[in-house]
């Protein structure tokens, strides 16, 4: 077991030979995952709502809390570049580099995913992969083994929230478990940049 976790902002950790992050066990949250459970938890961007992302039946959930529309798809974060290539058909040198420096919490859209179920993709197969910048978020995927499904925490039509004292109770009730971690911080989030690209790696900025 690793002895050098990474230390998210604003965290202190009280646990680290438990992965315990305030009152959060990383071991506990990966058994609702594994379980096909959803989470509201904090990003490196906004709160949003989580699950296993391979899981269609998990998936499914996600969309029926938010009230999303089945033809918007939602889209996931990874822990590393690596894990990427095991969800996407190609991965074009362009986006490595470009995520190896941009420095702002950034999702690609990229045009053909693999090894994810049919309810979590478009009718293009495209696939909006994040790979998280939070360390705890990066803790959960890492010992996970899977990336797991992030969208916004709220209802289909409503602002996403700026904080975790914006989420609505429709959403806090609707999920399997809350994540303790970063309850407090009331400091404004925004979310990420958005880049498209597509199969001869052109890029196209949709969100900035």
């Amino acid at each position: 077991m690793s002895q050098h976790l990474p230390k998210a902002h604003g965290m202190n950790p009280t646990n680290l030979s438990g992965f315990m992050f305030e009152n959060d066990s990383i071991q506990d949250i990966t058994n609702i995952l594994s379980d096909g459970g959803t989470l509201l938890m904090p990003t490196d961007t906004i709160w949003g709502i989580g699950c296993d992302a391979t899981n269609a039946e998990a998936v499914k959930k996600v969309f029926d809390l938010k009230q999303r529309a089945y033809d918007k798809p939602l889209s996931i974060l990874v822990d590393s570049i690596e894990m990427i290539k095991d969800y996407v058909v190609e991965m074009h040198p362009r986006v490595e580099t470009l995520l190896m420096h941009h420095t702002r919490p950034l999702t690609v859209i990229y045009p053909e995913a693999r090894n994810l179920p049919d309810n979590l993709l478009p009718e293009n197969r495209s696939i909006a992969i994040r790979v998280v910048q939070d360390a705890f978020c990066q803790e959960i995927i890492r010992q996970f083994g899977k990336p797991i499904v992030s969208t916004s925490a709220n209802l289909a039509g409503q602002p996403f929230p700026a904080h975790f004292g914006e989420v609505s109770s429709a959403i806090i009730q609707g999920v399997d478990y809350v994540v303790k971690q970063r309850q407090h911080d009331k400091e404004v989030s925004e979310p990420s940049v958005i880049v498209s690209i597509d199969a001869a790696g052109e890029m196209t900025f949709i969100r900035e």
